[in-house]
């Protein structure tokens, strides 16, 4: 691929960056305007449409407070991956 080429494909690749964030805006501005609708209820039905919101417990290791008091034990545990990121700058 030519530089015309690459340049033209970043150009496209940024403008449809852009749409997608204007989407995700806009997503998120309707989804806030129905959770305002529902207030505290868990659940709503609009015509064929089931809405939840519901509160939900995840427990997660605090691996920040394991390397501190077991250090020994964290870097036994811990796993290294390695990724590419794609960067547009």
């Amino acid at each position: 691929m030519s530089t015309n080429e690459i340049e033209a494909k970043v150009r496209e690749l940024r403008q449809l960056q852009n749409l997608i964030e204007e989407a995700q805006a806009e997503a998120d501005a309707i989804r806030d305007a129905i959770k305002a609708h529902m207030g505290d209820s868990e659940e709503l039905r609009a015509g064929e449409y089931k809405i939840t919101w519901r509160a939900v417990t995840s427990a997660r290791i605090d691996t920040t407070a394991l390397r501190q008091a077991m250090p020994d034990v964290a870097r036994a545990f811990t796993r290294e991956t390695t990724t590419r990121r794609f960067c547009v700058a």
